[in-house]
Order: C-alpha cells, then sequence, then structure tokens
C-alpha cells in the first residue's frame, strides 16, 4: 500500500468515509474490551493452581535449616528462596534480600528510604535543593509514578534499539550531582520490547557519577519471560559488571514471581551490594520482623530449582506466543506501508510499543474507546505523562482472549488508519 502521506485529499477523504464505515459497526456491537494493563491472563494463572496443594495442614512447614515457617524470624528471607530467585536472576543468594508479594513495593520503599535517611551516610534527599531520576522513553508509567509523588524531577533519556541513549546517560550522570538514579527494564523493556545490548550494560557498569549516592534502579521483571524457545533477549548480569568495574554498590536490582505464579501473591527480592545490603536492613528491621515464609516455603516447594522455572515459563509463552503473533499480523495486514505508525516485535515480555504518526496517539486512544476498546491513556510511557510527539502507545495483549484480541486489534487499526487521515487532513488545510 501507497502511504498517506502520497494520496490527494481526495482520497484521503474517501477512504476515511470507508473507514468510518467499519468503524460504526464495531460501535454497534458493545464491546467492552481491556488492554491497558499486562495482565496474565486466567489461563496463565490455572498454571499455578497446583501450587496450592503444595501446603495443607498435614504439611511439615520447616525449612532446610530447620526453621519453622509459622513463626517470626528470617529478616531477609529463607536460604532456598534466596537460592531460587538468585538463580533465576543469576546472583549469589547471598546478595538477595526477599520482601513480600511486590517488587513495586521494594522500589518505593527505596526511594522512601533515599528520601528520609539518605544512601549509606549521604545526605538525605528531603534535605537537598533538587533531586533529579533519569527516565528512559517510552518506560514504564508506574516507575515514573514513584519518582513524581516525591517530588523528584524527571530527565526523559530517549530509548534507542540496544536500550537508552548511554551516550546521554553518561554526560548527565557525569556532569549532576543532583541526578541520584535512573529507571531500567533493561530485559524486554515496558513498553518497547528491548533487550539492553552488552555494551550498553557494560557501560552503565562503568558510569562515573557526581553524586556519591546515585544508584541505576534495575528492574528485572521479565528476565526468564521468554515468547521462544530458540530466540530470546540476552541480558549481561549487572551486578557482576559493576563489580569488575570497581562500581560493586551502583545498583539495586529487583525482581518477583508477580507474572511467574499469581501476581498479588508472589514472592519479590531485591539483590545488590553486601554494603547496600547493610543500609538497607537498619530500614528492614524495624520495619518488619519478616515477611510471608510460608508463602515463601511454597513457592520453593512449587518450583523447586531454576529448570522447574523454565518449564514453568514455556507453560506461560505457549499462552501468550499466540496472541502477540496475532496482533503482529493484523497490524501487518491493516497498517503495513501505510506510515500510520511502526510497533516493536518483542521476543518476550508483556507489551508491544506502538508509535503513530505524530499528533495522533490521544486521538487513536479516544476513538478505540468509543468502540469499547481501553487502551492505557495517552502520555503514560512518559513522565507527567506528557509525551512530546503525542505517538506512543503500549498496548497489552495478554489478558484478552484471542477472539476479543482480534476484535481489539482491528478496532485499533481502524482507529489508527481514521486517525491519520484526520491529522494528514488537517495539515493539507493548514
Amino acid at each position: 500500500m501507497r502511504p498517506y502521506t502520497e494520496w490527494s485529499r481526495e482520497e484521503l477523504a474517501q477512504e476515511k468515509e470507508n473507514l468510518k464505515a467499519l468503524y460504526k459497526n464495531y460501535q454497534m456491537r458493545d464491546l467492552h474490551l481491556n488492554l491497558t494493563r499486562g495482565k496474565p491472563c486466567a489461563e496463565q494463572l490455572d498454571l499455578s493452581m497446583d501450587m496450592m496443594d503444595v501446603l495443607s495442614s498435614k504439611a511439615d512447614l520447616h525449612c532446610e535449616d530447620g526453621t519453622d515457617c509459622r513463626n517470626y524470624g528470617v529478616l531477609g528471607g529463607l536460604q532456598e528462596t534466596k537460592e531460587l530467585l538468585g538463580a533465576m536472576i543469576e546472583v549469589p543468594a547471598e546478595n538477595i534480600m526477599i520482601y513480600g508479594n511486590s517488587s513495586l513495593n521494594i522500589m518505593y520503599d527505596s526511594i522512601s528510604r533515599s528520601m528520609t535517611h539518605g544512601v549509606m551516610g549521604n545526605t538525605p534527599w528531603c534535605k537537598l535543593d533538587r533531586v533529579k531520576f533519569l527516565c528512559p522513553v517510552p518506560g514504564y508509567d508506574r516507575h515514573f509514578a514513584i519518582t513524581e509523588y516525591f517530588g523528584i524531577d524527571m530527565i526523559n533519556v530517549p530509548m534507542t534499539a540496544d536500550g537508552p541513549d548511554m551516550d546521554m546517560v553518561e554526560g548527565l550522570v557525569s556532569s549532576d550531582s543532583a541526578i541520584k538514579g535512573i529507571w531500567c527494564v533493561p530485559k524486554y523493556s515496558n513498553p518497547t520490547g528491548i533487550t539492553y545490548s552488552e555494551e550498553t550494560v557494560r557501560r552503565f557498569a562503568k558510569l562515573q557519577p557526581a553524586a556519591k549516592d546515585f544508584r541505576i534502579y534495575w528492574d528485572n521483571a521479565y528476565s526468564v519471560h521468554h515468547l521462544y524457545d530458540h530466540r530470546q533477549g540476552y541480558l549481561d548480569e549487572i551486578l557482576a559488571e559493576c563489580r569488575k568495574a570497581g562500581n560493586p554498590d551502583m545498583v539495586y536490582k529487583f525482581t518477583s514471581t508477580s507474572k511467574i505464579s499469581f501476581p498479588g501473591s508472589g514472592i519479590a527480592a531485591i539483590a545488590t551490594s553486601q554494603n547496600n545490603l547493610q543500609d538497607i536492613r537498619r530500614q528492614f528491621s524495624i520495619q518488619t520482623i519478616g515477611h510471608d515464609k510460608v508463602n515463601q516455603l511454597r513457592h520453593v516447594r512449587f518450583f523447586r530449582n531454576l529448570d522447574g522455572i523454565r518449564a514453568h515459563m514455556r507453560k506461560h509463552a505457549d499462552i501468550l506466543r499466540p496472541k502477540f503473533e496475532l496482533v503482529e499480523r493484523i497490524f501487518e495486514e491493516d497498517l503495513n506501508g501505510l506510515g500510520a505508525g511502526e510497533w516493536t516485535k518483542p521476543l518476550g515480555g508483556y507489551f508491544i510499543s506502538f508509535d503513530s504518526y505524530p499528533g495522533c496517539a490521544a486521538a487513536i486512544i479516544s476513538r478505540c474507546k468509543k468502540a469499547g476498546v481501553e487502551l492505557t491513556p495517552a502520555g503514560s510511557t512518559y513522565p507527567y505523562h506528557q509525551d512530546p510527539h503525542d505517538s506512543n502507545i503500549r498496548i497489552a495483549p495478554t489478558f484478552p482472549s484471542l477472539a476479543d484480541l482480534e476484535t481489539a486489534a482491528r478496532i485499533f487499526t481502524l482507529s489508527t488508519r481514521i486517525e491519520t487521515i484526520e491529522k494528514l487532513l488537517e495539515e493539507k488545510t493548514a
């Protein structure tokens, strides 16, 4: 198909009328389809139901070192839980602290602790005139929500095919002591699906920040969330690279089983240096006497080891792969060659990132909503919800059924075509 930019006004106007007739047919169906968040579908949740039978009233609830998991204690988590999650994220068990059910909660705690008590003896951020964070964009809206909540200034850093623009990261971090951190989703990034290249990881490890309390917030949420067995993103292990580079304390690495077992009922952890862990324990020992060890034990006995996690994630991939491929096929059929947008084809994770013709994202999302398809609000993948190009749209294909997803994808491409034509007609009139 020819790009819409090459069509005449008359051709565009006729195409718009034809497309609007198709759009009205969808509006008449009173649809209620949701592609807003990366939620596992019911079939994925069913994969972990046997975990409910791992423990019973007859079960021995002592862990391997003899600790009774029904009682208080074991502040940093069971040893076998640390070993399981350590194997999953390629970190020694001694560098891990187990929290509750949410890695997002750990990130919030980390920012909050830095604000009120500082990082390893440095000035608490709340006592500084300005605190800044680097935010790769498009990125994860909940990351940005945390830093915005604490009044931290956020600086956009463009994403490339290899990860954040490292020339910009290196320049800013080395020259501005007010920059205290950077948000990262390094594998199957939210929403682009990009996995950071080896060079990018090594440049992160070699950063020379002006701020002694600068930390890389490495949210490795999708470390085992592959869609394919033989085509997978490869990510260098950041803590090991930082040790090699002489920056052992520069990273907080986060993980959880939220999209492996049960979202909201999994286990989460932070991995970092011993110096950082000692600093974190000071708050941790006051905040809690210990997180849910029974749930930790349940996960360990269900998955057993890394091979168990990998086998489980292949079942997730078998459910998710057809959904991603369906959306990609529909986008190719309906949009390829029109110049109405570009989209990612991720090898894992939970999202497809779509970049519309500039100035069209909010209008596309609004039109989809009027036809019964909910999408993440425009601008969500940027700090302060301000997408400078009004073009990025995060698509979460995981939750709907294949049939509902096909309908939603067709409505999306139809809305995209209509709004692109509207924009071009507007530009031709101006």
